[in-house]
């Protein structure tokens, strides 16, 4: 059983859907046994860093979130879930993230000709041996929406990266945690791969 955190942070169907065309079992929820017994857990989100980590804190999900890493359970970010796992977003001064992982978020830099938000579809450059890119090519491509990236503190954890106006950390893996700042529930077959490979996950 897959748990997919509800806090309300929109995306979370196509995230179920696509993990339904897998013949997983999913559970949408933000209760904390049913997350804290499932077989992995993901995080997905779009939208702004303040409101979802408030959102959070009123679920009382921060809590949840730091029991399920630490039980060991897989555990994945996506987009805003990506950002949220870090300790802090240039899109909310002041405001902490999880921290569960070291690094910012900061915006993607303004240059001529270079549209904000990036939305689009971008290859990744895969580095570090990351367990999410088992069974793909050396540049695959899949799909973003977002106007602010990560800089990770540690390249060791960084799996895959891109380039939009600078270098985008797009994949982060350490120990039972794994974060994408692109949307694999929206990269085709390329992204249902991604998904399957965390699906899999002992």
């Amino acid at each position: 059983m897959t748990g997919i955190i509800d806090y309300d942070a929109g995306n979370l169907k196509s995230v179920e859907k696509a993990l339904l065309s897998l013949g997983e079992d999913t559970i949408v929820t933000r209760e904390r046994q049913a997350l804290l017994k499932a077989d992995k857990v993901i995080l997905p989100g779009v939208g702004n860093f303040g409101d979802a980590m408030e959102k959070l804190k009123i679920y009382g999900l921060c809590q949840v979130i730091e029991e399920i890493v630490e039980q060991g359970t897989p555990f994945l970010g996506i987009c805003l879930g990506l950002q949220l796992l870090f300790e802090e977003s240039e899109e909310a001064p002041g405001v902490p993230g999880l921290g569960i992982l070291k690094g910012r978020i900061l915006r993607i830099p303004e240059k001529p000709g270079l549209k904000i938000p990036h939305i689009g579809w971008n290859s990744l450059k895969l580095q570090n041996e990351g367990r999410l890119f088992q069974g793909l090519g050396e540049e695959p491509y899949v799909y973003f929406v977002h106007s602010y990236y990560l800089s990770a503190d540690d390249e060791g954890i960084v799996k895959a990266v891109t380039q939009y106006g600078t270098c985008i950390h797009a994949s982060v893996e350490q120990g039972n945690v794994f974060a994408c700042q692109f949307h694999p529930e929206k990269s085709s077959n390329t992204g249902l791969q991604i998904l399957k490979n965390f699906a899999d996950m002992a």
